[in-house]
């Protein structure tokens, strides 16, 4: 069978990286892919961008594809999979109404609350002074967030009245992050420990991906902004047996049903970004449609099913009573990525070291191209450099003993990835 996966990212290459380990996979083709994905065995980029559908639909039709996977939620939001469908044509992903729940997030906070999903405190606004009123009274910390898509820059937790009125500004005024900023959600801000939670679903059934942690803030210590991920780990042992059953009973299993219930079934890679507080009790921050980045790369690591039979499965609403394998030792990933990220940064640096091996290790490629027969920099989040390991030290060590060999002018990187768990240990 021939797959399609769309995207650049370094999701995108773990997912090709996964789907050519199966038996049963011809080629995977990536659009349009990246450098990583390029030098990949058994995989193939394509140039054709990830938002250009009807080209994808034609290509994937032309060539005989047998299953197309999503990666970006861009596509999404503009209604890919239904264009898909209309062309006969298999494609994972949620339609373009289930994909609110990601695209929209005033409309993910009030189907939370009609299906009683824990979440924060919340209010919706489109008027600035309104807004600005509403921050006054609740005070801070609080989180701004634009409503719709904005590329992992609409969200701002502020720690001081100061700080959210300027992202309000920033957001609703300014233009920061363009129409996806015309309405806000003002959410509680919520103290604990965050996961990422990812289930394939086929419509009525959800199937938990192994549990991950991404780290969101750029600098060592959680601090500074908020970007697409620095890094990941999985398994996250702030998901107890115990909570993981909490979540699957009270967050995952009303979301499916309840957007089963909504003439709206969600079929695709579910996203539960979670907070978990000192109680043990998890309450959602977020949904995306679409598997997460760094996490995919973290989990594909651990992943011992075969990738295509789970997909294809999930699109044939066969979910039920399957379970997914997973290796047990520990995932760690580090995203390297261009200095001034996630503002300001410069492309085509050659890369360094990139032909070096460090056993159970491995390289995804994000934000690389290939430039007069050498690889660059082509984006601001460039590698994820991931490794398994007996246990969270053995995982980070081998990671980092694997950057130790990479260099560009400029990189930049997260020396502290996993502490959390290092620290629960």
């Amino acid at each position: 069978m021939k797959v399609l996966v769309v995207g650049s990212g370094g999701r995108e290459h773990a997912l090709a990286w996964k789907f050519a380990q199966s038996e049963r996979v011809e080629t995977v083709f990536v659009a349009p892919g990246n450098a990583g994905s390029a030098l990949e065995q058994g995989v193939k980029n394509i140039e054709i961008g990830s938002t250009d559908v009807e080209g994808l639909v034609n290509f994937a039709g032309q060539e005989g594809i047998g299953i197309t996977v999503i990666g970006p939620e861009g596509p999404l939001d503009m209604g890919i999979v239904d264009r898909f469908r209309e062309a006969g044509l298999h494609c994972l992903g949620p339609t373009k109404t289930a994909s609110k729940l990601e695209g929209s997030k005033g409309f993910a906070k009030e189907f939370m609350q009609r299906f009683n999903i824990p979440t924060g405190r919340y209010q919706i606004f489109s008027d600035l002074a309104d807004a600005k009123e509403y921050v006054r009274t609740q005070g801070a910390p609080i989180v701004i967030k634009a409503d719709g898509l904005a590329a992992g820059k609409g969200v701002v937790v502020a720690l001081s009245e100061d700080q959210a009125m300027l992202a309000l500004e920033q957001i609703m005024s300014e233009g920061r992050v363009g129409e996806a900023g015309q309405t806000v959600v003002i959410e509680e801000f919520l103290e604990g420990e965050e996961a990422s939670f990812i289930c394939i679903c086929d419509g009525k059934t959800a199937i938990p991906f192994a549990s991950s942690q991404d780290h969101k803030a750029r600098d060592e210590g959680d601090l500074g902004p908020n970007t697409g991920g620095m890094g990941a780990y999985s398994p996250a042992p702030v998901v107890t047996p115990e909570i993981h059953q909490a979540v699957m009973t009270n967050i995952i299993k009303p979301t499916v049903d309840g957007m089963a219930a909504e003439g709206a079934p969600f079929v695709g890679f579910l996203y539960a970004g979670l907070m978990i507080d000192s109680l043990g009790q998890a309450r959602v921050i977020e949904y995306n449609c679409r598997f997460g980045d760094p996490e995919a790369q973290a989990i594909m690591m651990r992943l011992d099913s075969d990738f295509l039979e789970v997909c294809e499965r999930a699109l044939s609403g066969k979910l039920e009573g399957y379970e997914l394998s997973f290796d047990q030792k520990t995932s760690l990933g580090v995203v390297l990525a261009a200095n001034g990220y996630p503002d300001q940064y410069e492309k085509g640096h050659p890369i360094s070291g990139l032909s070096n091996q460090v056993t159970n290790t491995k390289v995804f490629h994000a934000g690389t191209a290939v430039k007069d027969k050498k690889v660059v920099t082509n984006g601001g989040r460039v590698l994820c450099v991931a490794s398994l390991g007996e246990d969270i030290m053995e995982a980070r060590t081998k990671a980092y003993e694997r950057i130790d060999l990479l260099d560009w002018d400029g990189m930049f990187f997260r020396k502290d990835i996993g502490h959390k768990a290092v620290t629960r240990r």
